[in-house]
């Protein structure tokens, strides 16, 4: 009998095409565990993630959904994924839950930490994980900027989508930027994101910072819905897919 478990994983993005498994490569998160478990239980397996992290995203808190016939218990399929998986990528839990749950499907919300190493000294053992900019940021005018993002928006112009069939209507319950030392930090909680809607908000949070832009600019670019009105897109490594939770 077909079995429905929802797993808790941890990757490191580096080296990955993202999450979603490519035909061209076998460099992506999915592929590399559908291939373990497949192997695992003599069948095809197919798992589906939340989200579709991009190349060079990491993820402490990613969760995915998948269906196997199986006689192992929860501890013995995660162990023997953590045996044969590489090891920038790590399940962390694994359960049996009801047939209905689907990791993309059911009602979740969303937070994902982009980390920020403000300092001209840059930290070898965590260049892979962070953003370095050398310019010293406004923070108090980054978290004014935060401030307007929060609640149910169009946020086509956060994204680098040009068509889009679906809405781009998403809900951001919670936006905050957190300075410790030399390093910022930004959450970002949602019901869902728009394709580099994350990486476009951290890069014109960064433009706010350095006074090139004003936080109510934010605005403009809701009003607007034009990717032009809005900042860069950050770089990868300094993003992580910090949580998911569902109702």
């Amino acid at each position: 009998m077909m079995k429905n478990y929802k797993m808790t994983i941890q990757y490191d993005g580096t080296r990955y095409q993202g999450w979603q498994r490519l035909k061209d490569t076998d460099r992506s998160i999915q592929g590399k565990i559908e291939d373990v478990l497949s192997k695992m239980v003599c069948h095809k397996v197919e798992i589906h993630g939340s989200g579709r992290t991009d190349a060079g995203v990491h993820a402490k808190g990613q969760v995915a959904s998948f269906k196997i016939e199986c006689d192992m218990t929860d501890s013995e399929i995660r162990d023997y994924l953590n045996c044969y998986l590489p090891e920038d990528i790590a399940v962390t839990d694994i359960c049996r839950v009801d047939d209905r749950f689907h990791a993309r499907l059911t009602e979740c919300r969303k937070t994902y930490l982009y980390r920020i190493n403000n300092s001209n000294i840059s930290d070898v053992f965590e260049r892979k994980y962070v953003y370095q900019i050398e310019e010293k940021l406004d923070i108090e005018a980054m978290r004014k900027a935060s401030e307007y993002l929060i609640g149910e928006h169009d946020f086509s112009g956060f994204s680098s989508l040009k068509k889009v069939k679906k809405s781009t209507v998403r809900t951001v319950y919670e936006c905050r930027a957190e300075k410790k030392d030399n390093e910022i930090d930004i959450y970002i909680t949602g019901d869902g994101f728009l394709y580099n809607m994350v990486r476009i908000i951290v890069g014109t949070l960064i433009e706010v910072g350095k006074g090139e832009r004003c936080p109510e600019d934010i605005l403009k670019v809701l009003e607007s819905k034009n990717r032009e009105d809005a900042g860069f897109t950050a770089p990868a490594q300094g993003l992580i897919l910090y949580e998911v939770k569902y109702q």
